[in-house]
């Protein structure tokens, strides 16, 4: 359990480091449960949060994107590779930054920011995050 309370507190320092950020997850893509977790929006229920880490194991891993990576390797002449590994959404009032952490495809991390936020600081608060989650992500793996 110690594990997954530092990934939560790594999630909580990056809410904190981030002007405008809303909350910041890490989900497992083979699952889709949660494994870290914080933020501050009454409105971010349980049932929320794991709809929008469902939402992102989805956009890479789900079933369309899939055959698409299916269909580019075949052209190709290669084996099948997940080729998705960051995406950026906007919604009217947020920016979802999502990336596939290197050493452990089977997870992504999420930052969910207002729109005011800087996409620069984004991008370089989760690149840098992986520095601090991959560690405890190695603890977990059994």
């Amino acid at each position: 359990m110690w594990l997954v309370s530092s990934l939560d507190e790594v999630m909580e320092s990056i809410v904190q480091e981030v002007d405008g950020a809303l909350g910041c997850a890490v989900a497992d893509m083979r699952s889709g449960d949660l494994l870290g977790v914080a933020h501050h929006v009454p409105y971010f229920t349980q049932e929320y949060l794991e709809a929008v880490a469902a939402a992102a194991v989805e956009m890479f891993r789900g079933q369309t994107v899939r055959r698409v990576e299916d269909l580019i390797s075949a052209k190709r002449g290669v084996p099948s590779e997940r080729l998705i590994e960051e995406m950026q959404m906007t919604t009217r009032h947020t920016i979802h930054f999502m990336m596939v952490l290197p050493n452990h495809p089977e997870a992504v991390v999420v930052l969910i920011t207002n729109r005011e936020t800087s996409l620069g600081i984004g991008w370089s608060t989760i690149r840098r995050s992986v520095l601090a989650i991959e560690p405890i992500l190695d603890e977990l793996v059994v």
